[in-house]
């Protein structure tokens, strides 16, 4: 068995041979910075997802925002389903004209409210 101190000067070395892995986001094609990462369930885990992907803090909140779980289990359960909704395609024609790490809250759509 390794000592603690030697576990980590591997762990070290291991770090420093992979180089980090520029993520690009699913919804506006952009690369994602570690700050700005979030785990989307596409079909949420409520409704038995399991799967996880990398999107914008922005791009996945106002997913959240703007849709229902039910409606994301049934209907919007792929990047590419959620892309072709029109409100989804506005937010897109905006947040792509905005730096990588730009983030503002997202309010809940009225439709979600009532």
């Amino acid at each position: 068995m390794l000592g603690k101190i030697r576990q980590k000067q591997i762990a070290n070395q291991f770090k420093e041979l992979t180089s980090p892995k520029e993520v690009i986001c699913p919804i506006c094609d952009r690369p994602i910075p570690d700050s700005q990462k979030d785990a989307h369930h596409f079909i949420p885990k409520s409704k038995g997802g399991k799967t996880t992907e990398y999107l914008h803090r922005i791009c996945h909140r106002q997913i959240h925002a703007l849709f229902t779980e039910t409606q994301l289990a049934k209907e919007l359960n792929t990047a590419e389903a959620v892309k072709e909704r029109a409100e989804m395609k506005k937010f897109i024609d905006w947040v792509q004209s905005k730096p990588i790490h730009f983030y503002e809250r997202t309010s809940k759509s009225n439709q979600l409210r009532s």
